[in-house]
């Protein structure tokens, strides 16, 4: 039994851990598509750029990254979506984290089905972000000149996914394997 507490409080230091990371992470992308909307609004407003030693941010970027002004309109544009999508699956995490602890298991019927539809959304809200940023950024580049490819990549997401509902189907079979225990348990009382 002390294994098992052992092993329980470390899954639940995990949780912990979790949680914070998925507040760390919600907060990140909030500020990333507010520097996006920042950014998209300072170019607009200041066509010339900013001047720091005689050189615009424009120029800086166009020279050091090799990119044009409009391929960073669309990529901000774009941005915006990806941190959409980013700042909602990281509150949905966090909220998985919250209810675990509560709940103080990882093993429940409930957790486990959120666990697996946690899993779910960890695949579908990026590839649709992606996939309205790629609208996005399309449309921008059809409507500008000297806009450059962009690419994405969502494998991470995939893999996080399927490891997500993987842990709820364990945790699913926990909760059963639990539930037989408690039966068998409780038969001879029952009959008493």
């Amino acid at each position: 039994m002390e294994n098992n507490s052992k092993t329980l409080k470390t899954i639940q230091t995990l949780c912990k851990v979790g949680r914070i990371l998925s507040k760390i992470t919600f907060i990140i992308c909030i500020v990333g598509a507010a520097l996006c909307v920042a950014g998209i609004i300072s170019l607009a407003l200041i066509p010339e750029g900013i001047k720091f030693d005689g050189l615009t941010i424009q120029g800086l970027v166009q020279k050091h990254a090799g990119v044009s002004v409009n391929t960073c309109y669309a990529a901000m544009a774009a941005g915006i979506a990806l941190c959409a999508g980013g700042a909602v699956l990281a509150k949905f995490e966090e909220l998985y984290f919250k209810r675990e602890l509560a709940s103080g298991t990882p093993f429940t019927f409930d957790g486990a089905k959120e666990l697996i539809r946690l899993g779910v959304l960890t695949i579908a809200i990026p590839a649709v972000a992606a996939l309205v940023a790629a609208i996005i950024f399309g449309v921008m580049r059809a409507v500008l000149p000297d806009v450059d490819e962009m690419k994405y990549n969502i494998r991470l997401y995939l893999g996080m996914g399927i490891g997500y509902i993987f842990a709820g189907l364990l945790c699913r079979y926990g909760a059963e394997l639990f539930a037989k225990k408690g039966k068998k348990e409780k038969q001879p009382e029952e009959v008493l």
